[in-house]
Order: C-alpha cells, then sequence, then structure tokens
C-alpha cells in the first residue's frame, strides 16, 4: 500500500470513528450507561459489535472516547476570541457555552450529567472542563488564571448554577416563550457580574472588570456576539 492509500485509509478510518463517536453520545445522552450494552449499542450504530472493539476496546473506552471528544468541543468553543478586550471576551466566553449546548444537546449532556456515576476517569474528565471554563472566565476577568481559593470558590459556584440553567434551557428548547440565546446568555453574563463584585468584595486585588461598553445594556440589547443565531 502507498502513502496516498495509507492516507485515505486513515482519513476513512478517522471519520467512521467520529461517526461512531456521534451515535454513542446521542444514545448515552438519553440513557444511562449501565442500562447499554455493547449489542444495544451496535444495533443502534448498525455495525457488528466487533467494529466497535475495534476502535475502543471496550464500552468503557467507547464511552470515555465520547467524554473527551465532547469536552473538546465545548472548551474550544467557549474558550475562543482571546484577542478581545476583558469585559467583551467574558460575555463571548458565556455566548460560545450556550452555542454549544444549543446546538449540541447531547454532547452537553454526557459532559454535564455524564452515564458512569461512580467511574473515577469520567469524574476527572468532567472536573477537567469545569476547572478549564473557570480558568477561561478568570481569564477574561483579570488577564490571568490563578484564583485565591474564595474567588475559585465563587467561580465555580457560578458555573454549577449556569451547567443547570442550561440543562433546564436545552430540555425546555420547543417551550414556546423559552427565552433565546442571546437573552439567557444577559442573564448569565449579569449574574456573573454580580459574582465578580462580590469577589472584589472579598478579594480587593481581584477587581471586577467594568462592563463592555454598551453591552447588554439596555436590557433589551440582546444580540448574539458569536454572528449566528
Amino acid at each position: 500500500m502507498n502513502n496516498s492509500q495509507q492516507r485515505a485509509t486513515a482519513g476513512r478510518s478517522q471519520v467512521r470513528r467520529a461517526e461512531l463517536i456521534a451515535i454513542g453520545r446521542k444514545l448515552f445522552a438519553d440513557t444511562s450507561y449501565d442500562a447499554l450494552s455493547m449489542d444495544d449499542i451496535a444495533k443502534h450504530a448498525g455495525v457488528a459489535k466487533g467494529l466497535i472493539y475495534y476502535y475502543f476496546k471496550s464500552k468503557r473506552g467507547y464511552y470515555l472516547a465520547i467524554v473527551e471528544d465532547s469536552v473538546a468541543g465545548l472548551v474550544a468553543r467557549a474558550g475562543d476570541d482571546t484577542g478581545l478586550p476583558r469585559a467583551e471576551r467574558v460575555r463571548r466566553t458565556v455566548d460560545g457555552y450556550l452555542h454549544y449546548a444549543e446546538h449540541h444537546h447531547a454532547a452537553y449532556r454526557t459532559i454535564v450529567t455524564g452515564g458512569v456515576g461512580s467511574d473515577a476517569e469520567v469524574l476527572a474528565i468532567r472536573d477537567a472542563v469545569r476547572e478549564e471554563l473557570v480558568a477561561a472566565i478568570a481569564e477574561g476577568a483579570y488577564g490571568h488564571r490563578d484564583l485565591p481559593p474564595i474567588a475559585r470558590l465563587a467561580l465555580v459556584g457560578w458555573l454549577s448554577a449556569v451547567e443547570g440553567t442550561t440543562l433546564e434551557w436545552i430540555g425546555g428548547s420547543s417551550a414556546p416563550d423559552r427565552p433565546g440565546r442571546a437573552r439567557l446568555g444577559a442573564l448569565l453574563v449579569r449574574q456573573l457580574r454580580a459574582t465578580l463584585a462580590v469577589i472584589e468584595e472579598f478579594v480587593p486585588e481581584c477587581p471586577a472588570p467594568p462592563p463592555a461598553e454598551g453591552a447588554f445594556e439596555p436590557a433589551d440589547d440582546l444580540a448574539p456576539v458569536t454572528g449566528s443565531p
């Protein structure tokens, strides 16, 4: 097999693996890890069970690959636009986070709720993405990722609320009065600004950044910042 053929084979293999991850992401978002057997997964994927073992070695390996792939997508989306002013970067981080959840329901649920509650490696992956998101907010707010313990706790508390709010939001996507991403983003940014103000009271060396000029002011000025609805 020449180099061109090898590249083509590798490309097809990567595509097939990505397809299996996408299928598994939807399955695990709606069904617990323990409730799905490899036979169930293969049936839903329309492939031989051996193909899943070939790519992922085991059901646990398959699930870990799904979580890691989902995490990478969320972190990349939320951590974009690093060259912007601090307040605008915070705003875009929140909007990027919601954009990802809005367009990748299954992946978001996999990250936040998971399916293997007692698996230490899965929990470590989920904790790592939360740490990365807290660090991204800190960098946007303060220009650095290192946080005093009480400031970190405050941001972790805010992020925990964001996760619950976002799960509720994507779960009610068909509700007629469901707020759009821009309006929810405005709510979360205001809550974050309040959190940052409280942090400044406890940790004066972590001053809250001033709001971006015109950002989310007045309350009906809630246009998305990612350029897509």
